[in-house]
């Protein structure tokens, strides 16, 4: 049994990543739907949120159907973090996570999110303030360490659990890396079994399908494993590994006119919490991939992308329902295009 704080989250239980411009509710909602065990809201920036930016507030907001749900902070300073943690704990989110893992240039050139690796003493710091400012549970999300020279993840982990953190998420690779490559999870496997280590361990990086996440479960012994990219237009990959783990079975692919009907709900979820144009335009990379790999599918995937009137849209779904019927993704193409956070 997992826990975070109190929180039991059961066995080998299963995270959507926290993903800027993604895990907004109405993703969160179908990955909900389909058996995550735990979601986050996208990047919450703290020096937004201490000067009230509307934006960043309104990513605080929860519902209790997705619950148990985390609020993710980033920042690089401590007294605007330990404000920002005190605000997002007024949301009653489950757990507080912090974000040391974000590679994005923009946010680790200023210190924040991946840029903690290259300042451990701050990120220490930091992490034992906000433990120490708030009652709700505090996680961490981090990679194995900066670059190739400095893959510290093993030191790192034992450090972080001693400022009082319940649980600590692992990304197998370092910044330098970005998401190229091969996720190491050999370190994550020596996080998880240094006999010092009593939180848990939730391992992050390349599981894409159910044999991924079993292997990452079977090989290195993890706790919990953590799913990002691959999300992205197949919210349903919760329940393929899930039905994969408890009875070893592949979980039947859904048709196109499922993926339409999904689509479809994604849509009306997106602009009921974004209102229009917004929930039309950051749906677009989602509408996109719900049907990667279908044939000769060029100019509708233009109209996905461009179309803001939202009958259109709902008429170009159902063409595509009719067009491709009973397909599923045994006939498609299932190199999936993954953007990159």
């Amino acid at each position: 049994m997992v826990k975070i704080g109190n929180i039991e989250l059961g066995d080998k239980p299963l995270f959507l990543a926290p993903m800027e411009d993604v895990t907004d509710p109405s993703f969160r909602y179908l990955c909900k739907h389909y058996g995550a065990d735990v979601v986050y809201t996208e990047f919450v920036a703290s020096e937004g949120l201490i000067r009230d930016c509307k934006k960043s507030y309104k990513k605080l907001q929860l519902f209790d159907y997705e619950r148990p749900a985390a609020i993710q902070l980033y920042g690089h300073q401590v007294d605007s973090m330990v404000e920002a943690a005190k605000m997002a704990e007024e949301a009653k989110p489950d757990f507080i996570d912090l974000n040391y893992g974000c590679p994005v240039k923009k946010i680790a050139k200023r210190g924040a999110g991946a840029g903690m690796l290259q300042n451990i003493p701050l990120m220490l710091e930091m992490t034992k303030a906000i433990v120490d400012a708030v009652k709700t549970p505090v996680t961490v999300k981090t990679r194995l360490g900066w670059d190739d020279d400095s893959k510290i993840i093993v030191d790192l982990a034992e450090q972080l659990q001693d400022t009082g953190i319940h649980m600590l998420a692992i990304h197998g690779r370092t910044r330098q890396q970005m998401y190229k490559g091969e996720a190491d999870w050999t370190l994550i496997g020596d996080v998880k079994n240094n006999p010092r280590m009593k939180i848990p361990i939730i391992g992050n990086g390349d599981i894409k399908d159910a044999e991924s996440a079993k292997l990452a479960f079977d090989k290195y012994g993890v706790d919990g494993i953590m799913i990002g990219r691959a999300t992205v237009g197949r919210p349903w990959i919760f329940k393929e590994i899930k039905d994969y783990l408890e009875k070893g079975e592949i979980m039947k692919p859904l048709t196109i006119k499922e993926k339409v009907e999904l689509a479809k709900l994604h849509l009306e979820k997106s602009i009921e919490w974004k209102g229009e144009p917004r929930g039309i335009f950051e749906i677009r990379r989602h509408l996109s991939n719900y049907f990667k790999g279908l044939p000769h599918f060029k100019e509708t995937r233009m109209k996905l992308v461009t179309l803001l009137d939202v009958p259109e849209l709902i008429k170009t779904l159902d063409g595509i329902s009719e067009q491709y019927g009973d397909m599923d993704d045994s006939q498609q193409d299932d190199d999936y295009s993954y953007f990159q956070y």
